[in-house]
């Protein structure tokens, strides 16, 4: 069965047209040769987002199966085939991926020197690999993409990060490779079992490994839970974020983190619905310490990159509860909250990385008073904050909102699921308190250290960054219901399915 729309091959290779440029191009000398490199790499992530523009404007909100199907016979022999597809689930996780990027290439103009060719090829190659992850519908296929996004981040944390690059490339590295094996065998008992690989098939015949539900279920589970990452398995997240450059404390924080939430969604739901709803209250709970352990943890933070980080351990806890609410509004609130952290903690570790060029330390202790000095950088920073622990009328809220009130009838939960929205609810607050009291450290009072008086306010370039950011993040917070309709057919789907599948009783 072979079925070529095109557009999503289109998109999901683009960016090999910039590496073939990078690496046809002669050097030469000079800054004028430099600032080629760079520009052909900014120029391939802007027709990049372009092609995703053109996909959502083609994509039908009201279908709720796979729409602009790239599908053709790859190796035959073992059911494996070139499959992508987009839905709801997944066109947002699209959007976001070249919107980042973009933004990613775009920051690092002024703070990567050395090596760029291969800096911005390893980024370029990066996207390839995350797209793919988003649009595959095989899971060798996916299989193959998620693997490829190893490499080129191990690189850049490796070789372009801070003093611990290479101990944390190298966890970071580790701990995701051990996940993915367990997956990789579960891929293969999956496809052995029902020759083939292709998930719509794997989804209609998922009787016949029906008894193997829960351990195939945990094998995926674990790959997804360190990707996240869910408590305990997070260790290996504050030494990457903190020692990759600022590029890739974006991507990880903006697209990396969403591929563990996203599988979840795609895979561990729709394949063992019974055993999702027999882990749900496990993994909530899990959520829920991740939400408040990772607040507790940010709060003791000296270091504003780590405290930044930990922060995404609590924000994607509530992704996690929303998802494992098993219903419409918590994996809507869940998709949606995705987008709104990787805005707002891109967005920050943006910021984290336009002082630190400046004054080359990240400890909270050596500033204050950056008002005074940085005063529209300052102002901009206050809104990503704010949207960060939530504020109405910003991104984030509506999206810890949606999931709170996707848990509060979280069947899935037993009786009383009003207990782990209570919980939860406490991460909102802490969110609020080590926010708060990072920005009044670094922001406000007196400009006590001289080398805090040569700070430049924000340039053009990063003003362009920030604003970019800001765009989406009051656009969701002030009309989230366009954001909905394009996810509100495939989430209804995927809960249909869930319910039909699982024996706990779900709405």
């Amino acid at each position: 069965m072979s079925e070529f729309n095109g557009i999503l091959t289109v998109l999901t290779f683009f960016p090999a047209v910039g590496i073939v440029l990078l690496l046809l191009f002669n050097r030469g000398g000079g800054e004028s040769a430099e600032r080629n490199i760079r520009w052909i790499a900014l120029v391939t992530t802007i027709f990049t987002f372009v092609i995703s523009l053109i996909v959502m404007i083609t994509f039908d909100k009201n279908r709720a199966g796979l729409q602009m199907i790239d599908r053709a016979q790859w190796i035959p022999q073992l059911g494996i085939s070139y499959f992508l597809g987009i839905d709801g689930i997944s066109i947002w996780m699209i959007f976001l991926t070249t919107f980042i990027m973009m933004l990613a290439v775009g920051a690092s103009f002024p703070l990567i020197e050395q090596q760029t060719k291969q800096y911005y090829v390893f980024m370029l190659l990066l996207e390839i690999g995350m797209l793919g992850v988003f649009l595959a519908q095989d899971l060798f296929l996916f299989y193959v993409f998620w693997e490829v996004t190893l490499v080129p981040m191990y690189f850049l944390i490796g070789i372009w990060g801070s003093k611990r690059r290479v101990y944390a490339a190298l966890k970071f590295f580790l701990y995701t490779m051990a996940g993915s094996l367990l997956m990789l065998i579960a891929i293969l008992y999956l496809g052995v079992s029902n020759e083939t690989f292709a998930l719509p098939a794997l989804i209609a015949g998922r009787d016949t490994f029906a008894g193997a539900q829960n351990i195939l279920f945990l094998a995926f589970a674990i790959a997804f839970a360190i990707k996240v990452p869910i408590f305990p398995f997070h260790s290996w997240l504050p030494d990457a974020h903190t020692e990759a450059p600022t590029a890739g404390s974006i991507i990880l924080a903006g697209v990396l983190l969403k591929m563990g939430t996203y599988g979840f969604m795609r895979f561990n739901l729709p394949l063992f619905p019974d055993a999702s709803a027999y882990f749900a209250p496990a993994i909530a709970i899990l959520a829920i310490i991740g939400i408040i352990y990772g607040a507790a943890v940010a709060f003791a933070q000296t270091d504003v990159k780590r405290l930044v980080a930990y922060s995404s351990v609590s924000h994607l806890g509530f992704v996690m509860l929303g998802i494992f609410a098993l219903n419409e509004a918590g994996l809507e609130g869940a998709i949606l909250q995705g987008v709104n952290h990787g805005l707002s903690s891109g967005a920050l570790f943006f910021i984290v990385g336009v002082i630190y060029a400046q004054r080359h330390t990240r400890d909270i202790a050596a500033y204050g008073g950056v008002w005074k000095v940085m005063p529209v950088f300052s102002v901009l920073t206050l809104i990503i904050t704010l949207s960060s622990m939530g504020l109405p009328g910003l991104n984030g809220f509506v999206g810890e909102f949606t999931i709170l009130l996707g848990s509060m009838d979280g069947a899935a939960y037993g009786p009383t699921p009003w207990i782990y929205t209570a919980f939860a609810t406490v991460g909102v607050i802490l969110a609020a308190v080590y926010l708060l009291w990072m920005f009044q450290r670094v922001f406000m009072g007196p400009v006590d250290n001289p080398e805090n008086k040569k700070l430049r306010d924000i340039n053009k370039g990063e003003l362009a960054i920030m604003l970019s950011f800001l765009l989406f993040i009051v656009w969701i917070g002030i009309a989230p219901s366009g954001y909905f309709d394009f996810m509100t057919a495939s989430v209804s789907q995927l809960v249909e399915s869930v319910s039909a599948g699982a024996m706990v009783a779900l709405p």
